[in-house]
């Protein structure tokens, strides 16, 4: 193999990698995508070392790895299918590999969204549908089905502005709390702290703390902590929200 078409082959299995990683994909999947992937290529050798902040690959036991810096961490299953579809018609030889570096490209560059006000819909459904779990009351649930849209509304509008997640999700969590606690001393919510569970519950980091311990059980001492601490980093700060306002308002 050609030191180019090496270099190509390698840049392709980071590329694989670190759309990944950055999509909210457990560090598992990660590294038997690029193993595959690299053994697709005909690369020898090949070695490679993944962390939610980074990937460095070898082969061949050449002196100079390519690496990559991860900045970037969401939660796209999209773009995840998408990875794994190419990775999988690669391997099965439908794709070159110049073909599959543009298809994983494209993806790479693919930031299309699902609306803004369908993200909120879907927020607001999940408030009011874990609002069934923690209330028989229908107002409540309304009420819920309400704030938990409001509080993600903002958690999006903070974090396009700022990109500073533990704030927005902070500030988020700040309205959600005082928007409860008024509409109880009105007297139309009931159930304030069923209200505030079920509002929150689509800020909470769900896919974060998943990917935390499979990878802990997998294996991954160095991306299982890791992603553990981002999970409670973002507990603790929608918890110190709502602790604040039920002790000052």
């Amino acid at each position: 193999m050609e030191d180019q078409e090496r270099n190509l082959a390698i840049t392709t299995c980071i590329l694989a990698g670190q759309i990944l990683i950055e999509n909210g994909s457990n560090m598992d999947r990660v590294n038997d995508t690029m193993y595959r992937m690299g053994s697709a290529a005909g690369l020898k050798s090949f070695q490679v070392f993944t962390t939610v902040t980074g990937i460095v690959a070898s082969s061949d036991h050449q002196p100079n790895a390519q690496a990559v810096d991860i900045r970037v961490r969401k939660n796209n299953l999209r773009k995840i299918a998408q990875v794994n579809s190419v990775s999988r018609q690669f391997s099965a030889g439908e794709l070159s590999l110049q073909e599959t570096y543009q298809r994983l490209s494209e993806v790479d560059r693919d930031q299309t969204n699902l609306p803004e006000w369908l993200q909120c819909l879907a927020a607001a459904i999940l408030s009011a549908v874990l609002m069934v779990i923690f209330t028989e009351d229908v107002r409540d649930i309304a009420y819920g089905f309400v704030i938990g849209g409001l509080g993600y509304w903002t958690f999006l509008r903070l974090f396009g502005r700022f990109q500073i997640k533990y704030i927005s999700e902070f500030c988020s969590a700040l309205v959600i709390g005082i928007c409860t606690v008024l509409l109880g001393k009105l007297g139309l919510v009931h159930d304030t702290s069923a209200t505030i569970v079920g509002s929150i519950m689509p800020l909470v980091p769900g896919v974060p703390l998943t990917n935390a311990a499979r990878d802990f059980v997998s294996g991954n001492l160095i991306s299982g902590p890791s992603r553990a601490l981002e999970a409670l980093l973002t507990a603790a700060s929608i918890g110190c929200a709502i602790v604040i306002v039920l002790r000052y308002f």
